[in-house]
């Protein structure tokens, strides 16, 4: 309670002797093509779609409501 808890240390290991073009994960995993990735490419959507998705809801909720 009355101790300051201490911290998590950040675990940071650099193997020494890796070799990648020896190991045989990293051969199979360059054959079928597989790749880490930073960035998740999205499609985004384009305005025109969002604009029309806004309109058919207030034209539901219009209708719904009585006034059109």
């Amino acid at each position: 309670m009355f101790f300051k808890k201490p911290s998590h240390r950040i675990f940071d290991y650099t193997p020494r002797f890796y070799k990648p073009e020896e190991d045989e994960k990293e051969k199979k995993k360059k054959k079928l093509g597989f790749s880490r990735q930073l960035k998740v490419s999205r499609k985004k959507r384009s305005p025109i779609l969002w604009l029309l998705l806004v309109v058919i809801a207030i034209f539901i909720y219009l209708k719904l409501s009585g006034i059109v």
